[in-house]
């Protein structure tokens, strides 16, 4: 796309707030090279005629079409941007590795209409958002199945029901699955929640406003208490451009953020104060961004796409001022104090998270940085590693755990059940198949990690990668064998020195997968175990030993006498009594 192109096709976008993508591959295109946001995109993209560096310039190059979306205020398109940079990964924008979107309001194309909150909504659905508060969310969603029964349940539940569910006798549904309330009446309630959502307050206040006056006339105060709480979250929520944004308590609650950019590398140092005492800091790493001024444009970047799932603070210290004034404004219409001290004790406090931040860039202490290095591919921020546990083919599980940047995230752990076998191969397989068929069908809220990790050897890697290749999910992966801490990749197997912290990084992936299996496993294991409970002789240590010989209840009913009298604490009548019993 030339100059002349961008003009043209610039003069037929809307005069109005919204975001831009810039595509390539034409209009139908998958691929996304650029997100933008605009106060007024016709404007904005006639910009990009003459690009502002050598990178956006070649993106322009690059790009076959121009899509746009309009939102109803400045921040709704910050926030949508925020989102879009997150889901599609542009390769032109600069962006903040493993965090994740602003929560979504939807409403689904079915007859019934689910309501729910998401990152990813539905093509057909009818959506709302983005809003910065998840927990605000939540409350309002919960408040309008309150008042108009919406339902929340999968279509999988909703299916060939006889009878209502939990949420129906909670309150929270009206059980459009039996026939509690016809289509008619369904729509009319949704209808009123959309008006909702579109600004008209009322519609959900009043009717709770009523409950608090009904509630507190008969003296029962904490009924009134909670839709109180509930009609405080309802009436703020379209109080800042479309979002619940007040902040929780008065606790002063500081972010301090320091950003270092060398060369190709780019690290955000934060520091986290609460009531005045430092109690957490972490490091992230971007894109570094391109042009003069990379600092400002890096904390710009940085400041929607962090806070995408976490609560605002109430004061926010910069090593630098960011240079998107749409940015500063949103932190400013959320109550949130933005400062870059240059003295002082909060001075002191952005020069300590800079010196976390100039540790992160290029230095010896970036194991994932050299991992990466060392694999020959993109640095691998985001690990998941994988393990399967079981006793002689019974009980068999699978574990998936999350390392974000080095640590474990253990909001992102997955287990899996996985078919009675005695069969490693066949199990790791299994194993991946589900969570890469998950990912490819867009059913695993998490993000795609950048690296996986099997515990085992060349066979279990093999078996791994059969189930990468059936179902088309494109991520690199490896296998660590315990024996010699061999690292094996699909091109061979590579030998790290044994004080390297890359290989050290591995192995903690490597045993927290296999402890997390080996502890589901015992909890299946127990799960039927409570026969063995119920015979005579057969005490909690013998259980034990009989599980622990023969892997299940299943396995200890197909032994012999000979096998069971094996086991320390059975006798030949303990023997009998379980052959009995079982």
């Amino acid at each position: 796309m030339d100059a002349s192109d961008v003009r043209e096709r610039a003069g037929d976008l809307p005069r109005e707030p919204g975001i831009y993508r810039f595509l390539e591959g034409g209009d139908d295109a998958d691929t996304v090279l650029y997100v933008g946001k605009a106060v007024d995109i016709r404007s904005r993209v006639r910009s990009y005629a003459d690009p502002r560096s050598d990178r956006i310039r070649r993106m322009v190059a690059r790009a076959d079409a121009i899509d746009t979306a309009v939102t109803d205020t400045e921040t709704q398109a910050l926030l949508l941007e925020a989102n879009l940079i997150k889901r599609h990964q542009p390769r032109y924008n600069v962006r903040l590795k493993d965090d994740k979107s602003y929560p979504l309001v939807q409403l689904t194309d079915h007859r019934y209409p689910r309501i729910e909150i998401t990152r990813d909504p539905d093509d057909a659905a009818t959506v709302f958002g983005p809003y910065t508060r998840k927990r605000e969310v939540e409350t309002v969603v919960k408040a309008i199945r309150e008042t108009y029964g919406l339902r929340g349940c999968s279509d999988h539940k909703f299916r060939n029901r006889d009878r209502p569910c939990l949420d129906h006798e909670m309150g929270l549904c009206s059980a459009p699955c039996v026939d509690a309330i016809d289509a008619e009446g369904y729509a009319e309630d949704v209808r009123s929640a959309i008006r909702f959502f579109e600004g008209e307050t009322g519609v959900l206040a009043d009717p709770l406003r009523r409950e608090m006056e009904s509630a507190a006339q008969q003296q029962e105060f904490e009924r009134a208490a909670n839709a109180r709480d509930r009609l405080e979250a309802v009436e703020a929520f379209h109080g800042g451009g479309g979002e619940a944004v007040s902040s929780p308590g008065g606790r002063r609650e500081v972010d301090v953020l320091a950003a270092v950019v060398e060369g190709d590398d780019a690290t955000v140092a934060r520091l986290h104060a609460d009531s005045g005492q430092l109690v957490d800091r972490s490091r992230h790493r971007l894109d570094a961004p391109e042009g003069e001024d990379r600092v400002a444009t890096l904390l710009s970047a940085f400041l929607t796409q962090y806070y995408a799932e976490r609560d605002l603070p109430d004061a926010i210290l910069l090593s630098e001022r960011p240079d998107d004034e749409d940015v500063l404004d949103w932190l400013d219409t959320a109550g949130v104090d933005v400062s870059v001290p240059g003295a002082g004790r909060e001075g002191k406090l952005v020069e300590l998270a800079l010196k976390n931040a100039r540790s992160g860039v290029g230095g010896a202490d970036d194991p994932v940085g050299a991992l990466g290095a060392a694999l020959g591919i993109s640095r691998p921020e985001r690990i998941e590693g994988f393990d399967v546990s079981h006793a002689q083919g019974k009980a068999v599980v699978g574990s998936d755990v999350c390392f974000v940047g080095g640590s474990a995230e253990k909001a992102g752990y997955r287990r899996k059940k996985l078919t009675d076998r005695n069969d490693d191969y066949a199990n790791m397989r299994e194993l991946l198949r589900w969570r890469a068929e998950r990912a490819v069908e867009g059913r695993d809220d998490r993000p795609d990690p950048d690296l996986l990790l099997i515990d085992g050897g060349e066979g279990q890697l093999g078996a791994a990668m059969d189930a990468l290749d059936e179902t088309g999910w494109d991520v690199p992966c490896i296998a660590l064998a315990k024996a010699e801490e061999l690292v094996i990749t699909p091109d061979g197997v590579e030998r790290f020195a044994d004080d390297a912290p890359h290989l050290h990084l591995l192995q903690r992936v490597r045993d927290e997968a296999h402890r997390f299996a080996v502890q589901y496993h015992q909890s299946v294991r127990d799960e039927v175990a409570t026969a063995l409970d119920e015979v005579a002789g057969v005490g909690p240590e013998t259980r034990k030993r009989l599980l622990r010989r023969f892997g299940s209840v299943d396995a200890v009913r197909e032994a012999g006498e000979e096998d069971l009298l094996d086991v320390a604490g059975v006798g030949s009548t303990t023997a009998e009594r379980i052959r009995r019993r079982l």
